[in-house]
């Protein structure tokens, strides 16, 4: 009886447990919907340290925009409600994100608890030490309406990238969200995992080694990519592909990039 009841117990706190997890997916998730169309303003300060840059921190009105997307994140992420913990003078609840699979980067948010839309966010790198910061310092007395959808994932997008780059072994949960064409032959796809984005690139030409970005010299030019993953994580990817299928890449341009999806 003792080891039945046992078991038991140790049942009913799994089931409790997936319950307040799942709780806490939705409650984010219904901020980061929300947040499409109402956001804080007044002084945030954005810290950058990856990609590395002479003046890290800068002064903003407004967090810079995440295009989170909420059934990714689910599917990638464990979510942890974590606080309550104060934001420019006002409550918040800090939800902790750690990947399922891979090595991607760690997330924080803090969400109001009145108005339920971002305060502050924070992405860290796989040893936990931070990529980048977002954070109010003070805010104004009511929030302000915007418009900021995030586009749907255009199906067969997928199958067209791994048709044009052979051998490509997306890393775990991510999947391409939209393709641009980049000055001097170059084109970009943009990669999300629901909260990290990482950029594919064709290219006739190479790019200097450095943290966050892994490059690979093929048959038909060079493929690119770049994101806060290990160096190991970003080769990895790359390791097995062999060529640029030029008619694949025409197919994948041709069906995917949208009119003035473009940079000068």
């Amino acid at each position: 009886m003792r080891t039945g009841g046992l078991r038991g117990a140790l049942l009913a706190a799994l089931v409790l447990s997936g319950a307040a997890d799942a709780q806490d997916v939705d409650d984010l998730s219904a901020a980061l919907l929300r947040a499409r169309t109402l956001e804080a303003r007044g002084t945030a300060e954005v810290t950058v340290l990856f990609p590395p840059r002479d003046v890290p921190t800068r002064t903003a009105r407004a967090l810079p925009r995440v295009p989170f997307r909420p059934g990714l994140l689910a599917r990638n992420f464990t979510v942890k409600r974590v606080g309550p913990e104060t934001v420019a003078g006002r409550s918040t609840t800090r939800f902790d994100l750690t990947p399922r699979a891979g090595e991607a980067a760690r997330w924080s948010l803090w969400i109001d608890t009145q108005w339920n839309i971002p305060l502050a966010y924070q992405e860290n790198f796989p040893d936990g030490t931070p990529a980048r910061r977002a954070a109010f310092t003070a805010v104004t007395a009511q929030p302000t309406a915007v418009r900021d959808p995030v586009p749907a994932l255009p199906a067969g997008l997928r199958a067209a990238v791994l048709a044009a780059l052979p051998g490509l072994r997306l890393p775990p949960g991510v999947v391409p969200s939209e393709v641009r064409s980049r000055p001097n032959g170059r084109t970009e796809i943009t990669l999300t995992d629901g909260v990290n984005m990482f950029a594919l690139v064709t290219a006739p030409r190479g790019v200097r080694a450095a943290p966050g970005v892994a490059s690979r010299q093929v048959a038909g030019g060079f493929v690119w990519l770049v994101g806060n993953l290990p160096d190991r994580a970003l080769r990895a990817a790359l390791a097995q592909v062999q060529r640029v299928d030029s008619p694949g890449l025409a197919a994948l341009r041709g069906t995917f990039l949208e009119p003035g999806a473009s940079d000068p």
